[in-house]
């Protein structure tokens, strides 16, 4: 079993996010892509002591992405794997305090 620190890398924080956090509790993270769910939601709640209800895992591809300068060059985001977390009733995690 990995530990939380090498399951979780970032929460990610997007209008879209913030959102989800408001309406439905859930809360959004990039995670390591060797992760499964069992890890991600074993690493939520040792890391942030609070009860996960259920973890919904994204595999986000990269894009195509162009620079300008002299030379215009195309190159691609990074590929990542992003986890949905949804926390029981009456638990919340304080992002602001990253």
């Amino acid at each position: 079993m990995k530990e939380a620190h090498e399951v979780l890398i970032r929460p990610i924080l997007t209008e879209k996010s913030n959102r989800l956090i408001e309406d439905y509790r859930k809360y959004s993270f990039e995670v390591a892509n060797n992760s499964n769910k069992q890890e991600i939601k074993n690493a939520i709640e040792t890391f942030f002591n609070v009860k996960v209800e259920s973890v919904r895992i994204i595999n986000v591809k990269p894009r195509k992405k162009r620079t300008l300068g002299k030379i215009r060059r195309f190159g691609y985001t990074k590929e990542y794997k992003k986890a949905i977390v949804q926390l029981k009733e009456g638990f919340e995690i304080n992002l602001a305090g990253l």
